[in-house]
């Protein structure tokens, strides 16, 4: 049985590990594989048609907990224990929830004190104690003590005739000072691990497709001679197409990993006459997890010949191991029967549709390239196939909810003699 101490508005965990609201998604799942011979049996809920429309849920069924992530930024939100004879749970130190304890609404009051009175809620006959952060629902036995708790007072305050010997049913750690209000709060500082991270990555085009990537980073450091001080630190970086490895190390730092292809399966669909004949070395990426982002470096020319965007979203075969990119891509659209010969311009995000975006910019000619992922060739994908639509320089990665797995961007290398600065102003 794990023994975990509550910390309100902040966090649920040991001497060992922590869940904290606000941490990314990928680290409360690499807890509990670090830990996967005590917490047992880990469900993954979510909507596979509307992943966007309810959180993301990791249900730890064994110990009663469930840790519930915004469906957007996909930060813990919310910590609910649901099952409390599972778990032993402590504040300050002292239990207030174990086999020889039981909490009760005298122990709750012990344990943390005097709060607001507390509100019932007559259709889940469940009456809530709130602290800030931190929220307790206790269960009624039967509908005729319901009365007590209707509010009574002149202002509206419940009563505060709760039965004595009331167990919690379900306890809440949240942030601000409700659970039907709260966010998921910005990414503590000790959660970093000296990772750089993207608040936002927008690409840079022209009228004729894209040129480059900018992007709003976020990473925690000290300030000079002062390492207790940590702060959070933001700064904008950009990388072109044309760009060495040395540029895009200094300008994002060393990747994850570095990956070589060794083959190229969408090789067959070029109109290169020379398209069988095999290469004599191979391009490779940069990965950087953290950001989202690939990069795809000319084995050749050691420069940036493709980006890719991943949206992480649930349901694909490569979710959690990338974080989500939250990008921005403007798209130049055409305006029919308009004098004007300017297009105007919409924006593609991570949560934009894929039937959205051909509204925009019409139907592609070609049929989609229908792309199978999966470990070997005897494996097969649970997830099912996703499908590949090109436009304006840019591939689509379309699953099959309609939502944009990743997008690739492709574009002209930057001659040499060119600045990124002129690019920007063209």
């Amino acid at each position: 049985m794990l023994d975990l101490e509550v910390v309100p508005e902040r966090s649920l965990g040991n001497e060992r590990w922590e869940f904290a609201l606000g941490m990314p998604l990928a680290q409360g799942v690499a807890i509990l594989q670090k830990h996967c011979r005590i917490i047992k049996n880990v469900q993954v809920l979510y909507s596979e048609q509307s992943p966007l429309s309810h959180d993301l849920i990791l249900n730890l069924t064994q110990d009663g907990i469930k840790l519930l992530f915004d469906a957007y930024n996909q930060r813990l939100k919310v910590i609910e224990v649901y099952d409390l004879s599972k778990v032993k749970l402590k504040y300050c130190g002292v239990h207030f929830n174990s086999q020889a304890i039981a909490p009760t609404i005298e122990q709750i009051d012990q344990s943390f004190g005097a709060t607001h009175p507390g509100v019932y809620n007559a259709a889940e006959q469940l009456f809530h104690l709130n602290f800030r952060g931190l929220s307790f629902s206790f269960q009624l036995d039967s509908w005729k003590e319901a009365p007590k708790f209707e509010p009574k007072f002149a202002h509206g305050l419940a009563s505060l005739q709760i039965p004595h010997g009331a167990t919690v049913k379900r306890m809440y750690i949240y942030t601000a000072n409700s659970l039907q209000d709260t966010k998921a709060p910005t990414m503590p500082l000790s959660c970093f691990y000296g990772n750089v991270y993207a608040e936002t990555v927008e690409v840079l085009r022209d009228g004729v497709g894209p040129l480059g990537l900018r992007l709003r980073l976020l990473t925690a450091g000290c300030g000079p001679g002062v390492l207790a001080d940590t702060k959070m630190h933001t700064f904008e970086r950009c990388v072109y197409f044309g760009d060495s490895c040395q540029d895009v190390l200094s300008a994002l730092g060393s990747p994850h990993k570095v990956f070589y292809k060794s083959e190229d399966k969408m090789k067959i669909h070029s109109p290169s006459p020379h398209k069988q004949v095999p290469s004599k070395c191979n391009d490779y990426f940069f990965n950087y997890f953290t950001l989202g982002v690939d990069v795809l470096f000319d084995a050749t020319t050691h420069q940036v010949k493709k980006f890719v965007l991943h949206t992480n979203y649930p349901g694909h075969y490569n979710f959690n191991i990338y974080h989500r990119c939250d990008f921005k891509i403007p798209l130049a659209v055409k305006r029919e029967n308009s004098v004007d010969a300017h297009a105007r311009t919409c924006t593609v995000t991570t949560y934009s549709k894929w039937d959205a975006i051909q509204e925009l910019l019409g139907h592609p000619m070609e049929k989609p390239v229908v792309l199978h992922r999966s470990s070997s060739a005897n494996n097969t994908n649970p997830f099912g196939s996703t499908f590949c639509f090109g436009l304006q320089r840019m591939i689509f990665e379309v699953m099959q909810n309609n939502h944009i797995a990743s997008v690739t961007l492709y574009g002209p290398p930057r001659p040499s003699s060119q600045s990124p600065t002129t690019e920007l102003t063209q």
